[in-house]
Parts: structure tokens; sequence; C-alpha cells
């Protein structure tokens, strides 16, 4: 069986920088990555801009370079590549990590690689940077499992001349609509709120309320979808109890619900940590961001829980620094 000073779970950006630090401090360390490296960066809308500015997504001290003020999803991915072969980080991918067991000096990390054969590591210390991505935010409606409906949104060719409803009211919503008027689409934006949310991109939420104005792309506020159909959607307003003459039919070919996504808690509560009903937050230390479980520490977005917003790349990029402060101290007394 391997054995390491600290096994990270997670490849993207957190995780990188905690492979770093680890790095930097002599560690036998490794990163486990169930898909690429920086995966969700991976699966974002693929003409993506980022919100914010180069210096606040790098890590590692190695410069983004990018040819506006705000990089795009091709040029952070082409960054992280280059910062983990700088640095020649140790990352297994496409092994996803499906339990962990034991406690603080003497975990057991049993894997699932690509292969399919069963892996096990021993490590001293653990860090779970997992994200949110993966898990995104059902409604719970009849159909939503129909091949049609995706939580995920990549590029606009597939959908030109079609009937598309993007549901949801935050930035992967309005860009998605704009992005799919733009290559053809018909598209219905339906969220259940009064208006978007306000903190929709500034550049991308004028062109989204001249589009509607213009009718260009047909909203539909105050409004929740109750059922899925293979050539339509039912919805009503959201105050409704489905009452049936409230129903209306929308004429429908593609769903994209971007509703949002949330972390992994079931994953979190099987390695022991006590994560928050409400919130969906997991206990940690603020200062260490070591957990309940003594020797398991979080990074990155999964602290936040439900409240998704609190924590981006800007942020979590630090986690790695403060992580290994304390780790490497304990792993020396």
């Amino acid at each position: 069986m391997s054995q390491y000073d600290v096994i990270i779970v997670g490849g993207g950006p957190t995780g990188l920088a905690c492979a770093i630090e680890a790095k930097r401090h002599g560690l036998n360390y490794l990163v486990m990555e169930k898909g690429c490296v920086v995966n969700s960066l991976y699966n974002y809308p693929v003409n993506m801009a980022f919100f914010t500015t180069s210096e606040l997504l790098e890590i590692g001290e190695v410069p983004l370079v990018s040819q506006r003020e705000k990089p795009t999803r091709l040029e952070a991915l082409k960054y992280y590549r280059l910062v983990a072969g700088r640095y020649e980080l140790a990352i297994h991918l496409y092994e996803e990590v499906v339990e962990i067991r034991g406690s603080d000096g003497n975990f057991e990390v049993r894997t699932r690689p690509r292969s399919g054969k069963p892996e096990l590591y021993s490590t001293r210390k653990v860090i779970l940077a997992t994200g949110y991505y993966d898990k995104p935010n059902l409604m719970g409606i009849p159909g939503e499992d129909l091949p049609k409906v995706s939580h995920y949104y990549r590029e606009a060719h597939a959908y030109y001349n079609c009937d598309v409803a993007v549901i949801g009211g935050r930035n992967s919503a309005a860009e998605a609509a704009l992005d799919l008027y733009r290559h053809g689409a018909r598209v219905t934006l339906i969220h259940r709120s009064a208006c978007m949310s306000d903190r929709i991109k500034y550049w991308v939420r004028p062109d989204l309320e001249n589009r509607i104005q213009k009718g260009e792309i047909h909203a539909l506020f105050d409004t929740r979808v109750v059922e899925i159909r293979p050539d339509c959607l039912l919805v009503v307003p959201s105050h409704s109890t489905d009452g049936e003459g409230e129903v209306r039919t929308i004429k429908n070919d593609f769903v994209f619900a971007l509703t949002g996504y949330h972390p992994d808690t079931e994953f979190l509560q099987r390695a022991g940590v006590k994560v928050e009903p409400r919130r969906m937050r997991p206990y940690c230390n603020p200062e260490t961001l070591e957990s309940n479980v003594a020797g398991l520490y979080l990074a990155g977005v999964i602290i936040a829980g439900l409240d998704t917003n609190e924590i981006f790349i800007e942020n979590g990029r630090h986690h790695g620094k403060q992580i290994l402060s304390d780790l490497v101290a304990k792993l020396r007394v």
C-alpha cells in the first residue's frame, strides 16, 4: 500500500494550490482527481470569460497572461496546465476517491481508477478540495431525467433553429440564453423570481435586458416549471398551488436547467465530517480549515455549503497556505 504525508482530493485550482504548498514543504503528497486537471473549469461553457481579472486566478506565483483584462476559459485551462507542469505536481487523473477511512495519522483512501481496479492508499493527512460543480440542484419534477435535459451548458451550435428553455436566474443562465440566441435558437428564459440575480456580470445584464425588451429572448419571470415532456414544458406562476387552470404549455425541444450546484455532502459525511443540514455547511475550524475529523482538512468552495457565492478561485486559492501551515506543524509534533 502506498504511503503519503497528505492526499489531496480534487485537482481544481484550490487543490493545485494545496499541492504546491505541500511540495514546497517537502511532503510526500498526491492529488487525486476523478476527471481531468481543473475538471470543473473544463466543463464551463466553451466561450466563457471569467468575472475576475487574471491576477486573482493565479496560484504558485506563476503569472496568468491573458489577451484581455478578464481571462477566458481556454486561457485558464492553459494556465493551470502550465502551473501543474512547471511544479511537476504529482496528480492521478481519472481516479475517483470513493472512500476515506481511519483517523489522524492513519487514513486509508480507497479509489476507483479508470481501469476499474480498486486502489488503496495510506496517508497521514487528507485535504478535501472537491468543489461543488458535480452535484446540480435538481428541481424534482417529472421529466427532469429526459435526455433533452441538461444541467450543464457547453456551446450553442447543436441548438440552432430549436426551441430551447433556459431555467435559472444567475450568470450561467443569462450567458447561456444569450449564446443560444446568437446562434439561432429560439430561447425561453424561465426564472421563479421576479427578476434575474443582482450578481449577474455587469456587462451581461444590459445585453440580456435589451434582448428581452426587444422580444428576441422570451422571458418568463415569477414562473416555475412543473413538468418536462418530450415536446413541451408545463409551467405555472411561482405562487401557484398547481391549480389546473394556471398551467401553461411551452413548446420545447431542449432544456438547460441551470439552477445551481451543491457540494457532495454525502461523501463528506461518509468521511465523518459533520454537516449543518440547513445550509449544508461542513464543520471546519476557520483558522486552520481542519474539519471535526482530526487530520482531515477542507479547502475551497465546499466550505461554504449552499452559499457558493462566498468562495471563488480568488479566495479559495489561498487555502493551501492556510492549511499547510497547520498541517505541517502537526506532522512535526
